[in-house]
């Protein structure tokens, strides 16, 4: 058991399933005898899924609920009472990883990172002689990855928490560290028994024509959303990403919120004053698919066209030019399931709406296919 990384790096389950059905199966049959057909491959997913919780509770200490606080252990994380600064990344069949930025020079012999036996690189910097952590709020970074050709090649860390555009319009990583972090002053409030969404994007929220911000949104657009009688406000594009005109579906970096509106303390407060009004706030959320970008986003991150992708033609979706994740690999779950925890934990925000659910499910990912209703269409085999 580890809290770094597991002896197998896939997911799914390659012993004996058994085929238990869901809690209630049966009820749910008596209601709709249309699903009595399917009962074996209802039975048989929900089986695969039992199998890999089970497995998340064996191979790594806490099960689900320590696997998805990875964000507390992965990319850069200060020890607050030494002021030492850890950095962690799963970067596997590379021969060597190094921390480089403002503060070494970007140096790629300075602070050069050691692997364990899962692919996982780090290194701990101890602070300077004041006692001040080497990295400062704001600091650029990168990984400096050796590949096995000898090759050098700076990637972005998949768990940057603040991202800006250079002059180039190519995203870097700033080192998130406030002296002073936003305090919380609002509880959320009960969910409600029926939900009046009020989808939004931040970036569009105003009649000017200028990208607007999570301030603007707070002071102007919330007390709209509550007057007019919604109970629930859906924010879209938060996750960052490079091509604005996506409208925030090619994300580069999914634990970093967007800094075109602001920076992550005035998300934040966007959230508590939503709160405030009874606001119940949920997050669209980008899992099914990541962009292509190199140079800040996920792909080519090791090197490869896999990693956290499906190599290839399997890991491309071919209506959106974009990468398809990898659900068998561990870390890739590892990833995902500390990014909603994020989410939850740091910004407080209530639920999610995931989008390209069919694109997660189906091997076809909706692409050349047309969903009538019939189970056979979501219980076959596709």
């Amino acid at each position: 058991m580890s809290e770094f990384g597991s002896t197998d790096t896939h997911a799914e389950n390659k012993g004996a399933v058994t085929h238990d059905p869901p809690p209630d199966f049966e009820n749910s049959i008596a209601i709709d005898k249309l699903l009595e057909p399917f009962k074996h491959e209802i039975s048989y997913r929900y089986s695969l899924f039992k199998a890999l919780l089970k497995r998340l509770e064996q191979d790594f200490d806490g099960g689900v609920k320590n696997f998805s606080l990875s964000y507390q252990h992965f990319g850069l994380t200060t020890n607050k009472q030494s002021n030492e600064i850890t950095c962690r990344e799963w970067v596997p069949h590379v021969s060597g990883v190094s921390l480089v930025g403002e503060f070494n020079n970007w140096d790629i012999h300075a602070h050069t990172m050691c692997c364990n036996e899962f692919g996982t690189w780090s290194v701990t910097i101890p602070p300077r002689e004041d006692g001040v952590p080497q990295i400062r709020h704001g600091d650029k970074y990168k990984l400096a990855i050796k590949l096995h050709n000898d090759t050098w090649i700076y990637r972005l860390s998949p768990w940057s928490k603040y991202l800006t555009q250079n002059t180039l319009a190519v995203f870097e990583s700033l080192h998130w560290s406030p002296a002073v972090s936003h305090q919380w002053q609002h509880l959320a409030p009960p969910m409600p028994k029926a939900l009046k969404i009020y989808e939004s994007h931040i970036g569009i929220s105003s009649w000017e024509g200028k990208i607007s911000s999570y301030t603007h949104f707070t002071q102007n657009v919330l007390p709209y959303i509550r007057d007019t009688g919604y109970n629930c406000v859906q924010l879209m594009a938060i996750q960052e990403h490079a091509y604005y005109a996506s409208f925030g579906y090619q994300v580069t970096n999914m634990f970093a919120t967007s800094s075109r509106y602001g920076t992550p303390e005035e998300l934040k407060l966007l959230v508590d004053t939503a709160h405030s009004m009874k606001l119940v706030v949920l997050l669209d959320v980008i899992h099914s698919h990541s962009s292509k970008n190199i140079e800040d986003g996920l792909n080519m991150f090791n090197g490869s066209t896999g990693c956290y992708f499906h190599e290839e033609g399997r890991g491309v979706h071919e209506h959106w030019d974009t990468r398809l994740f990898n659900y068998n690999e561990i870390e890739v779950l590892r990833l995902l399931l500390s990014n909603l925890r994020w989410f939850l934990d740091e910004f407080h925000f209530d639920g999610f709406r995931f989008d390209g659910v069919t694109s997660m499910l189906y091997h076809h990912h909706g692409n050349y296919w047309t969903f009538s209703g019939t189970y056979e269409e979501y219980f076959g085999h596709h």
